[in-house]
């Protein structure tokens, strides 16, 4: 997940849905008028297994677009669908809110379909950074977090500001901030985590990487990570090296593919300094099971990991029915994964 801040995204949402007015397009209306929604029928909550694989859920930032249009319709096919949980982004602080919906509207939503939520992405981009004084409240993501029914607020990134020059002290301090709001939402029942990009994956002098830190400076009992295996694999690395080099750590995992044509490692000399808009040409993600991710390698090691709750996830998605595209990562997951 590419996360932007609150206010980017609701002025991401404000200006297509502007778009979409001034244009006529009645998007949601045209992607349920296909034959999707019967095909989603026939599949509807039909997954029998209980492992974190057959119950997977989807990191709904997927479709950030079709929340901005109508956030009940959404959901409510992301249920046909057959997903059984999502994982929220983009809360709304001063109003409660996620996607102009109120907290207790949202839960109500998420009941009416049989949708839970266990996990959501919260912004703590400050909370992080060790030269910002002006952090975000956890308390108030905790108890938002809680309302819903969640049982982990995520980081979905560090401090973005000048990520090129994060120093061993930078992924240190946040490895300290992950600790203490460890200790805030262990008294709620909740537990932090950490959501990977590739950046994390970058050396320093002394061949450790950022992530390493993160995991050496956190406690286990306080802070969960969440492993993006798109991004992992994007940095030339493979995810079942972290799994057994820190058994038990990546508690979920975003199960992301990626495409055939766009697989160059965006760590190490040629990218390590480059601004972000450049790495992301070389970046190109695409619908589970249709991409280069050896997913049914890497499940074998999802006890050694740890793992408890699975999202697919694609950030971009380039197919014109969002929903399609969601529902053939859903599909693959369920035929060939969830074994």
């Amino acid at each position: 997940m590419f996360l932007i801040n609150t206010n980017q995204t609701i002025n991401m949402q404000n200006s297509r849905r502007n778009f979409l007015k001034q244009a006529g397009i009645g998007a949601v209306s045209a992607y349920l008028g296909s034959s999707l929604l019967s095909a989603c029928t026939s599949s509807t909550k039909t997954v029998t297994g209980k492992g974190p694989i057959h119950n997977i859920g989807l990191q709904i930032y997927s479709l950030r677009d079709l929340l901005s249009q109508d956030p009940k319709l959404t959901l409510e096919t992301v249920a046909k669908i057959g997903y059984t949980h999502i994982e929220t982004f983009g809360v709304d602080v001063a109003n409660n809110s996620f996607w102009g919906l109120k907290v207790p509207e949202l839960k109500k939503i998420l009941s009416d379909n049989e949708l839970s939520t266990f996990s959501g992405h919260y912004d703590l981009g400050k909370y992080l950074d060790r030269n910002n004084n002006d952090k975000e409240s956890v308390e108030k993501y905790v108890e938002i977090a809680a309302e819903l029914g969640q049982q982990y607020v995520i980081a979905p990134v560090n401090p973005m500001h000048d990520l090129n020059n994060l120093k061993v002290e930078d992924y240190q301090y946040a490895a300290e901030q992950l600790n203490k709001a460890g200790e805030i939402a262990k008294k709620a029942g909740l537990k932090i985590g950490y959501h990977n990009h590739f950046w994390e994956f970058r050396q320093f002098a002394n061949n450790t990487r950022g992530l390493d830190i993160m995991l050496a400076f956190t406690e286990k009992d306080l802070v969960a990570f969440e492993m993006d295996l798109f991004w992992i694999e994007k940095a030339g690395l493979n995810p079942i090296s972290y799994f057994e080099k820190y058994p038990g750590r990546f508690e979920m995992w975003h199960v992301k593919d990626m495409d055939k044509q766009f697989t160059k490692t965006v760590v190490g000399e040629e990218y390590d300094q480059s601004p972000l808009d450049s790495i992301f040409k070389d970046v190109k993600y695409t619908e589970v099971g249709s991409g280069t991710i050896d997913f049914v390698n890497i499940i074998q090691a999802a006890q050694k990991s740890g793992l408890v709750h699975a999202f697919v996830e694609q950030d971009d998605i380039y197919l014109p029915n969002k929903f399609e595209s969601v529902k053939k990562s859903y599909d693959y997951v369920q035929k060939f994964l969830a074994k």
